[in-house]
């Protein structure tokens, strides 16, 4: 990752004249508790790559610290906050929306916060859903529910239209919590904002479960997606053993990126396959899984595999590419096909065997988050609020080097983290499976 060609400048709807009312320790407050722009945190910590870039005055690329400032750009007592879910369900939803109403309206004063419902669809008249007034006492245990409780769409709307609404409410900073098709809409939407002169803050706190937004080193709801996926393992495990030759296959999430499937691997180290989209693989042949698998059976009498959603399509014929309404490809359930070919290898030399097939996949997206989860999520929202009212606009709350800081909506949108092959993590993979590759050539 060439970070020097990263822009991290995040965009200012002006200058902060309004002392910050947010009061940390005693209750004078001091300059101490608060985050000034010229607090930067490094992007590559490398010592090596740092001291060459500075042996050749370049500039070192720097993220802004996350946190409240000393002075805020908007009057909290005339302020007006939205707030929307989009895209699919992911633990901590609900805990992300506490976090920034709680901040708004007991750190700032806010008292006029409104929900969306059902993602973009909401801010659209046509489609009649209603608008939730936001307020301490209607969030406060909303910790324990999983899902969103404004709801969630998927799908492009008009986004002229959504400004539209916004401007007509008088909103000043609209909270956009979604995935990579949401952060692309957030960033097109503060443009269309810029161009009509508007001053609206756009904030986004990046969602998935699948942990692969670009420049995101972690985001929330993975952490609980992982801690119950090892409960899957275990129970395939289980099975398996059980049984003589017998085969736990469990599927997990991950379209486009092997991380949950690979994390799990590790943190319950009874897996013997991983795939992931990442990594290819063959089923046929001498080294591929079938006959890997066999090998494995008749070594230790028991097999785990686990298989990322998005692994293998190539297995699949493409002439009739379907995708959802946000637009991605539907894919192909790679799962069952792994699950098919197995019963058929085995069956054909009538080798006898028991295969337990496992998805967890929508069960792990709607529950509650863990204590893990909790925590990050309350960072990321009540740091999504305080770059907000400081009017700071079309940024990310993300996590890097171990710091809170604001990433450039443009940096991130369209752009995916993947895992890498040569990584330690999925190195680590490789050593607590032992699986090798699994391709022919």
């Amino acid at each position: 990752m060439q970070f020097d060609i990263i822009d991290t400048t995040i965009p200012d709807l002006g200058e902060r004249k309004i002392p910050s009312p947010v009061k940390r320790g005693d209750d004078n407050g001091s300059e101490e508790t608060f985050v000034y722009d010229a607090d930067r945190v490094l992007l590559d910590v490398n010592i090596n790559r740092v001291t060459q870039m500075l042996e050749e005055k370049k500039d070192l690329a720097t993220f802004e610290l996350a946190g409240p400032r000393e002075k805020i750009y908007f009057d909290p007592s005339k302020l007006r906050c939205a707030l929307v879910t989009c895209g699919g369900l992911c633990p901590g939803l609900n805990d992300i929306i506490r976090a920034i109403v709680l901040e708004l309206y007991h750190g700032y004063g806010v008292q006029n916060i409104y929900g969306f419902k059902h993602g973009l669809q909401g801010f659209i008249s046509k489609y009649g859903h209603d608008i939730v007034e936001l307020e301490p006492a209607n969030v406060a245990n909303i910790l324990d529910w999983g899902g969103s409780i404004l709801g969630s769409s998927r799908g492009p709307q008009p986004l002229d239209q959504i400004v539209d609404t916004l401007e007509r409410m008088n909103i000043g900073i609209l909270f956009m919590i979604g995935g990579d098709g949401t952060l692309m809409a957030a960033n097109i939407i503060g443009n269309t904002i810029f161009d009509r002169s508007l001053k609206i803050s756009v904030v986004g706190v990046p969602k998935t479960i699948d942990n692969d937004i670009y420049l995101v080193s972690r985001s929330f709801g993975f952490d609980t997606a992982v801690d119950v996926a090892t409960q899957a393992v275990k129970s395939a495990h289980n099975e398996a053993q059980g049984y003589p030759n017998g085969i736990g296959l469990i599927k997990l999430m991950g379209r486009y990126s092997g991380f949950i499937a690979a994390t799990t691997a590790l943190a319950q180290q009874d897996v013997n396959f991983v795939l992931i989209p990442e990594v290819d693989f063959d089923i046929e042949g001498e080294n591929g899984l079938l006959a890997s698998l066999e090998k494995r059976l008749k070594h230790r009498g028991h097999a785990v595999i686990v298989v990322a959603e998005g692994a293998g399509q190539k297995f699949f014929d493409d002439a009739n590419i379907k995708r959802d309404e946000s637009g991605n490809i539907r894919l192909k359930d790679i799962g069952l096909f792994i699950k098919d070919a197995i019963s058929s290898y085995f069956s054909s030399k009538q080798l006898d065997f028991s295969l337990k097939y496992i998805d967890p996949s929508y069960m792990i997206r709607s529950l509650p988050a863990n204590a893990n989860d909790r925590v990050y999520c309350s960072f990321l929202g009540r740091n999504a609020v305080h770059a907000g009212i400081a009017g700071k606009t079309q940024l990310l709350i993300g996590r890097w080097n171990n710091q809170f800081v604001h990433l450039p909506m443009g940096a991130a949108a369209g752009k995916r983290k993947e895992v890498d092959q040569k990584g330690k993590l999925w190195l680590s993979v490789l050593d607590a499976t032992g699986q090798g590759s699994l391709k022919n050539n």
